[in-house]
């Protein structure tokens, strides 16, 4: 689904995961599902784009939900996977998450229920970890179309990270936050649950608020959100 010149959604609100598209190539931010693997043939397709046009992907963090289909790219296309030096042995499966007591919040079996089934559709039982990575730290500038810079925002992961793409006026947020709980089905901007470290999360939202070129704010669990990023770690916070 195209958002925007330049950047296109792959998935829903309740998973997703990004394409940037530009002359040079396309850059993949976040993998989603394994299932999504059927989506982004399709989207490159309406786009006359192949799997060739991909140079890079680029993990906002290692969960099960946002590697979907990284390695299965890898192999068939040779493109790096690039992830936070921190989140490297969960996306390799070594390491698994360890979300603080009562970070799931409230769980209504309605929304708990459509997430889990959606899971099952788009074959999240089948999560092919990384065998190889390039791992990235703060501050980090990209050689993939876009020039994406990553900026650290550990607390839902050791190594979570924001990606800034001024050539798409984007910020893909992976898990730092959320603008749809689908455990509970609350809407708006809020923390994302399942979180390791809530109180970290919730401050290292503030090395956002500086930054400019940005019209999109990309979860990658509900609507993209155009508000300016000044206001996003006050919003965030106002939901908790």
């Amino acid at each position: 689904m195209k958002l925007a010149p330049n950047l296109y959604r792959i998935g829903n609100d309740i998973v997703a995961a990004y394409l940037v598209v530009t002359d040079e190539g396309i850059t993949v931010v976040d993998a989603g599902l394994a299932g999504h693997w059927r989506d982004l043939e399709h989207e490159l397709a309406a786009l006359g784009r192949t799997l060739d046009d991909i140079r890079g992907v680029v993990l906002t963090h290692g969960d099960t939900d946002h590697i979907g289909f990284a390695e299965r790219l890898r192999l068939q296309t040779g493109v790096p996977v690039y992830i936070h030096a921190a989140d490297a042995a969960r996306a390799r499966g070594t390491e698994r998450y360890k979300p603080a007591p009562g970070s799931a919040g409230s769980m209504r079996p309605g929304p708990t229920a459509k997430f889990l089934a959606y899971s099952v559709r788009k074959q999240g039982w089948r999560t092919t970890y990384l065998t190889d990575v390039v791992p990235v730290a703060d501050g980090d500038v990209l050689d993939l179309p876009g020039s994406p810079r990553i900026i650290g925002l550990p607390g839902h992961s050791p190594g979570s990270v924001a990606v800034h793409v001024p050539a798409a006026k984007a910020l893909f947020v992976g898990d730092a936050l959320t603008t749809r709980n689908v455990l509970s089905g609350r809407t708006g901007l809020q923390p994302s649950p399942f979180t390791d470290d809530p109180a970290q999360a919730l401050e290292t939202l503030d090395r956002l608020t500086p930054l400019s070129d940005v019209d999109w704010i990309l979860p990658g669990h509900g609507t993209p959100w155009n508000g300016p990023v000044s206001e996003l770690a006050g919003s965030v916070r106002a939901g908790a």
